[in-house]
């Protein structure tokens, strides 16, 4: 019960800073707000007695816990400060709902808002336990304010038990996951750890070591603005072209609403502009690397077939590389995924393997050199109002990511 006690009070605390991230600010972190809590997590982790603490200049806090096995490997942990920019994420108020009773979940401040076991049912299988929601106004932020609440509980288990053999482990909290740049260049020499873990995952059990590979894609429209009342046979407006594009792109095969398992998809996340220009921007996701470089094709072919039906106007395709699927590096050794899912059943939770249908800092950082399956904390319905935890599954993943240090301690 101390260890759910100290969880909670640290996800309320954390949930209710405001640091959601900023797509189109060139800073890192994109936004001050990031700071707060970084700063915050910066003076806790030295408050608990962490010898080694820094905020680097790129907005990510590094702290070294020394090992008492010093032949063992470095190990990391890795979670998220940043919230996602898709919901209103100011003026967090977390609500507690105590020894969930298997009903409809109210929200405060959204009188027709629920959250049924019907609607969720992994929800049923919580009953009993202490179920964390938002108000209704407001996503919660445990994606991944959880995952920051289990390490820093754990940095205090093992601070206060110095006879858990362990190797030396790296803790890091990032910024800007949720708008792809939560991985510095600089990130992987300041862990310098052998393998690492992102808190970043959903139910109990899940362990993830397969990721979606990514790509972004933006589509500029210029057309030829002119006064409307004089713009026959000499507008092109570039909202058309764009709504073209959209409408000619596949809606009911490769969009995220209609797909699922391992389907990727074509995404339009956002669409800004005026009859003079417009961006459309897209997300392009996929397993497979074919499917990935299938989905920019299919994109740069529409965007050329609508160019064709109007000579002036201008329109170009920039797709730039996100992240990779981590399974490509991961499936060649597999020792971080099998010690994981033992820490799973050393601490009385199976654990399961699916393919994320998204991407973690762990999908950069595997591919950067540093292998980083994902762990499960327990975050449903995430990016949106109707997001919740149990309190309960938080515990469940600090005793498993505990286990697991422990685990790595024996291994040279």
């Amino acid at each position: 019960m101390e260890m759910e006690r100290e969880l909670e009070e640290r996800l309320l605390r954390y949930t209710a800073i405001d640091t959601q991230s900023d797509e189109t600010s060139p800073t890192s972190p994109s936004t001050e707000r990031q700071l707060v809590l970084l700063r915050l997590l910066r003076d806790e982790l030295l408050t608990l007695g962490v010898p080694d603490v820094r905020l680097t200049d790129y907005g990510t806090v590094i702290a070294t816990l020394p090992g008492t096995v010093q032949s063992a490997p470095t190990i990391a942990l890795l979670a998220h400060v940043d919230t996602a920019p898709q919901f209103h994420a100011s003026g967090v108020k977390p609500v507690v709902h105590r020894s969930y009773d298997g009903g409809t979940i109210g929200f405060a401040d959204a009188q027709a808002l629920t959250l049924s076991p019907t609607e969720c049912p992994y929800l049923a299988d919580r009953v009993g336990d202490d179920i964390i929601t938002a108000s209704g106004k407001t996503l919660l932020g445990a994606d991944d304010k959880a995952g920051v609440a289990i390490i820093m509980t754990v940095a205090g288990h093992l601070l206060a038990d110095p006879t858990i053999a362990r190797g030396p482990l790296r803790i890091a909290f990032t910024p800007d996951e949720e708008i792809g740049r939560g991985v510095h260049p600089e990130l992987p020499k300041d862990l310098a750890a052998a393998v690492g873990y992102t808190l970043d995952g959903a139910d109990r059990g899940e362990i993830c070591y397969e990721s979606f590979s990514a790509d972004k894609a933006v589509v500029t429209i210029r057309g030829v603005s002119i006064h409307p009342g004089w713009a026959r046979g000499k507008l092109v407006n570039a909202l058309h072209l764009a709504a073209k594009i959209v409408d000619t792109l596949p809606q009911a095969t490769r969009t995220p609403e209609t797909t699922d398992g391992r389907d990727g998809f074509i995404h339009l996340y956002e669409m800004t502009g005026s009859a003079a220009e417009a961006e459309l921007h897209f997300i392009l996701r996929d397993f497979e690397l074919d499917g990935l470089a299938a989905h920019g094709a299919l994109v740069r072919q529409v965007a050329e077939a609508v160019a064709a039906t109007e000579p002036r106007a201008e329109i170009e395709v920039t797709i730039t590389p996100q992240y990779r699927n981590m399974r490509y590096w991961l499936e060649k050794d597999m020792r971080p995924v099998e010690l994981a899912r033992q820490a799973c059943r050393d601490v009385g939770v199976e654990p399961y393997s699916e393919p994320i249908r998204g991407g973690t800092d762990g999908s950069r950082l595997t591919e950067m050199g540093i292998p980083c399956p994902n762990l499960f904390t327990g975050m449903q319905m995430i990016h949106g109002p109707r997001e919740w935890i149990s309190v309960q599954d938080m515990a469940a993943s600090t005793r498993m990511v505990l286990r697991l240090v422990e685990l790595w301690g024996n291994e040279r």
